[in-house]
């Protein structure tokens, strides 16, 4: 397990102005901060390597061709963390939460069409475990943000 990061309140302004603009210099963020370039660099990096934050590129799934995105809701019995490790491991299923409350996990599927998702629900539903699921068909995604954990 990675190391907890103390932050501070210039981490956290790091964080926002990365949560911003990704591709921001790490010389305008620390202008911005009070900080030079190189301890900028230096946070950023241990924000990374504990786990903190990732930098990545954030699609749009409709443009690259993904025409269907829907949220699975999973009921199983047996071992929850070996049918949360066996779903982890699929590479249609880009999230997975173990939950409370009427279902056991929660994951999502972004799909290039129904056919697409019919095949990934047949994966989940074949894996040892899941007595269940319940699909939630995504109709237009309105709001999607990754502005939390700074304030």
């Amino acid at each position: 397990m990675k190391s907890p990061f103390a932050f501070d309140g210039v981490s956290r302004d790091i964080i926002e102005h990365l949560q911003a603009d990704g591709r921001r210099s790490y010389a305008a963020i620390g202008k911005a901060v009070g900080l030079s370039e190189a301890a900028v660099r230096q946070r950023v990096q241990r924000l990374i390597e504990t786990g903190a934050i990732q930098i990545v590129a954030v699609t749009d799934p409709m443009s690259l061709g993904f025409r269907r995105q829907a949220m699975i809701g999973v009921r199983c019995s047996g071992d929850l963390q070996q049918a949360a490790d066996a779903l982890t491991a699929m590479d249609a299923i880009d999230y997975v939460v173990i939950t409370a409350g009427s279902f056991d996990l929660l994951i999502e599927a972004v799909c290039e069409d129904d056919d697409h998702l019919l095949a990934i629900l047949g994966q989940v539903r074949a894996l040892p475990g899941v007595e269940s699921t319940e699909t939630f068909v995504y109709l237009k995604l309105r709001k999607q943000t990754y502005h939390w954990g700074t304030r």
